[in-house]
C-alpha cells in the first residue's frame, strides 16, 4: 500500500496545502485538536472505513477517514484523497458522545460530524483555510485480512518474475500474466506514476495497473508488472530522477524478451503519469520498444506543471481569480530561489521563510519539512526537466491518452505539447476521454456498485482504446 509520500507532479505534501491554501485571508491560525480519547461508551464503533463526497466547485472528491480501534480503547486514523493522491495521512481523533471531531494537521483540514444512533451514517461539515463545506460520510467494514486469497482463478496463466537491472544492480519483482493459449503473444511492461509504487501501481484502495493487467491479459496481451525499487518485493533505493527509472523498464523488456510465449516484435510500454515519460525516455534510446502508450504523461516542463496544479486545485476549490494570481507569483518567486540557490542549507532556510510568511498557521517544522522537500535532488530535477527535449528520437509508433477531468496534468496543454515534440514521428495517436481523472477512472456515475457501494474501475473506454490499438500494432 502506498504511503503519503511527497510527488514531483502534485504539492500533496504539506508543502502544496502550506502554499495553496495560503491564499486564504481567514487562514485559522489559531487551530488546536485535543490528542485522541477514548470512545464514549454509547458510540456505536467506528472500526471501518467512512467514505463521504467532499463538494467543491465543479465537482467533487472521494474522501476516505480509516478507523482502527488500538487496544487502549482510542482510535487510530488516517485521510485518504485517492483524486489528490494522498493516501495514508495522519489524522487526530476526539470523540465525544456522538460526535467525531478529526483534524489532519499536515492538511490544515477539519472535519466534525455526528454519528446516526444506527453507526452507519456521519454528518458533519469539512473545513479548512477558506473552504467550508457540509459532508456525510457513510461506513463501510474494513475488508477481510484474507479478502485477496478469496477469488476466482483467473482465466490465464500467473507467474512471479524476477529480473535484475544491472545499470543499478536492483533485483526487481512482479508478476507476469500470459493469455491461455500456445503463443506467441503480444505484450507490455506497466510502469507506474510519480514516487514508490507496488506492481498493481496502488493509490488508496484502488489499483489501477492491477486492473488493467487483468484486463489485457483476458484479452490476449501478456502483461509484466513490477513492484518500484525499494518497493515489496523488489530491491534497490527509489529512484532519483524520471531518467533513473528509464533503466527499469529497459530490465522489464529484456525480461520479456527471454521468454518464448512473447512475440518480440510486438513487446511495448505502457506508463501511466510520470511512468508514460518513461516509456518515452525509453522508446528514445537503442534497443527501443515496440510502441508506446502514454497514460496521462506530461508534456509541459516541471516548473510549468508545478505552477498549472497548484492555479487548477485553487480554481475547483471556488478561489478568486485574483487570489489565484498572487498566490501563482509567490509560487513562482519560491521556485525562482531554489532554482538560482544551489547551497541547499541556505535554500531551506529562505523556502522556510517564504512559506511561514505566506501562510502564518504553519509551524516550524512543518515549513522546514516543506522546505527540505522541494529542495530534494528529485524535485529540483523535476523542475528542470523538459518532457518533449528527447522525443525527436522517437521513432515507434505512440499512443497519447488524457482524461478532460484529470486535475493533476491538464489534458490540453500537456497533449498538445507532446503532439508537437512528436510531430517527427508518422504513426502517433492522441485522444482525450471525457470524465476520466488522473487514476483514469470514469465519472463516478459510471462506477460498477459493489454491495451496496459504487467502486471505482478504470475507465472500460480507455481500456478497449488501449487494447485495440495495441492489437492494430500487431497486425502491422
Amino acid at each position: 500500500m502506498k504511503t503519503n509520500t511527497f510527488f514531483p507532479f502534485r504539492f500533496v505534501s504539506c508543502a502544496f496545502f502550506c502554499l495553496a491554501l495560503a491564499v486564504s485571508a481567514h487562514a485559522d491560525s489559531q487551530a488546536q485538536t485535543a490528542a485522541p480519547v477514548a470512545a464514549a461508551a454509547d458510540m456505536p464503533p467506528l472500526d471501518g472505513l467512512w467514505k463521504g463526497p467532499l463538494k467543491v466547485p465543479g465537482g467533487q472528491l472521494e474522501v476516505i477517514f480509516r478507523f482502527v480501534k488500538l487496544t487502549g480503547g482510542e482510535y487510530f486514523c488516517t485521510l485518504d484523497v485517492p483524486l489528490q493522491k494522498v493516501s495514508r495521512m495522519n489524522v487526530k481523533t476526539e470523540i465525544k458522545g456522538d460526535t467525531v471531531r478529526l483534524y489532519a494537521e499536515e492538511a490544515a483540514t477539519r472535519f466534525v460530524g455526528r454519528v446516526s444512533a444506527d453507526g452507519k451514517q456521519m454528518a458533519g461539515t469539512w473545513q479548512s483555510p477558506g473552504f467550508k463545506v457540509p459532508m456525510t460520510l457513510t461506513f463501510s467494514a474494513l475488508p477481510a485480512m484474507n479478502a485477496k486469497n478469496v477469488r476466482l482463478t483467473p482465466p490465464y496463466r500467473e507467474e512471479e518474475a524476477t529480473f535484475s537491472n544491472l545499470a543499478v544492480n536492483a533485483r526487481l519483482s512482479g508478476m507476469l500474466t500470459i493469455p491461455a493459449g500456445p503463443g506467441p503473444f503480444p505484450a507490455v511492461v506497466l510502469l507506474s506514476d510519480s514516487g514508490p509504487h507496488d506492481r498493481d501501481g496502488t493509490v488508496g484502495d484502488f489499483a489501477p495497473l492491477g486492473q488493467l493487467a487483468d484486463y489485457l491479459t483476458r484479452r490476449g496481451v501478456a502483461v509484466l508488472r513490477f513492484d518500484d525499487r525499494g518497493v515489496g518485493k523488489s530491491g534497490g533505493t527509489p529512484a532519483v530522477t524520471t531518467d533513473d527509472l528509464v533503466t527499469d523498464a529497459q530490465a522489464g523488456l529484456n525480461y520479456l524478451r527471454t521468454r518464448p510465449e512473447i512475440d518480440l516484435s510486438h513487446l511495448g510500454l505502457v506508463g501511466h503519469g510520470e511512468g508514460g515519460n518513461v516509456a518515452l525516455l525509453a522508446a528514445a534510446q537503442p534497443l527501443p520498444p515496440a510502441f508506446v502508450v502514454t497514460l496521462a504523461a506530461y508534456g509541459l516542463p516541471g516548473r510549468d506543471i508545478v505552477v498549472q496544479q497548484q492555479a487548477t486545485t485553487l480554481r475547483t476549490l471556488g478561489t478568486e481569480t485574483a487570489q489565484i494570481e498572487a498566490a501563482t507569483k509567490r509560487q513562482q518567486a519560491m521556485l525562482e530561489i531554489i532554482r538560482q540557490t544551489t547551497d541547499n542549507a541556505q535554500a531551506q532556510a529562505i523556502v522556510a521563510n517564504m512559506l511561514k510568511q505566506n501562510n502564518a498557521a504553519i509551524d516550524n517544522a512543518t515549513a522546514q519539512a516543506s522546505a527540505a522537500e522541494m529542495t530534494s535532488a528529485r524535485y529540483r530535477y523535476f523542475l528542470a526537466f523538459n518532457p518533449v527535449e528527447k522525443l525527436p528520437a522517437v521513432n515507434c509508433p505512440v499512443l497519447l491518452l488524457n482524461g478532460t477531468s484529470d486535475l493533476t496534468i491538464n489534458a490540453d496543454a500537456n497533449m498538445t505539447a507532446l503532439t508537437k515534440g512528436l510531430k517527427n514521428n508518422k504513426s502517433v495517436t492522441a485522444k482525450k476521454l471525457v470524465g476520466v481523472n488522473h487514476l483514469f477512472q470514469p465519472d463516478p456515475t459510471k462506477w460498477p456498485v459493489i454491495n451496496g457501494q459504487p467502486q471505482p474501475n478504470f475507465s472500460p473506454e480507455a481500456e478497449d482504446t488501449i487494447r485495440e490499438w495495441i492489437v492494430a500494432q500487431s497486425k502491422k
